[in-house]
């Protein structure tokens, strides 16, 4: 499954040298409201299928939600359609708020 997933100091360390990374957040409208990850576009978990033409133009994707289970799902079902370059960041924006940016809130 270790291609499956990526931590998220890896994602920060492509972030950070500017490799073009779509960064997804799966999770649903009320929770981006309350805290995000700067770049990231919002595709609730429910809305992916009539977004794939999305996925499908870009290489490498990053999907996150709370702690990882439904980013992981969503990666499942990209993989499942073709799309070989997405990954799930594993622990979600609440492991990307304790290791990487604690200015992210958590809830």
């Amino acid at each position: 499954m270790s291609d499956l997933e990526i931590t998220p100091r890896d994602v920060k360390q492509r972030l950070d040298l500017g490799d073009p990374v779509l960064l997804v957040d799966v999770r649903e409208p009320w929770e981006h409201d309350l805290c995000r990850i700067d770049g990231a576009k919002l595709v609730p978990l429910g809305s992916l299928p009539s977004n794939l033409a999305l996925f499908e133009q870009a290489d490498d994707i990053v999907v996150y939600c709370h702690h990882g289970r439904r980013s992981l799902d969503a990666v499942a079902w990209l993989r499942s359609q073709g799309i070989a370059g997405a990954r799930s960041m594993v622990g979600g924006i609440e492991r990307w708020s304790t290791e990487i940016d604690p200015a992210v809130p958590r809830y």
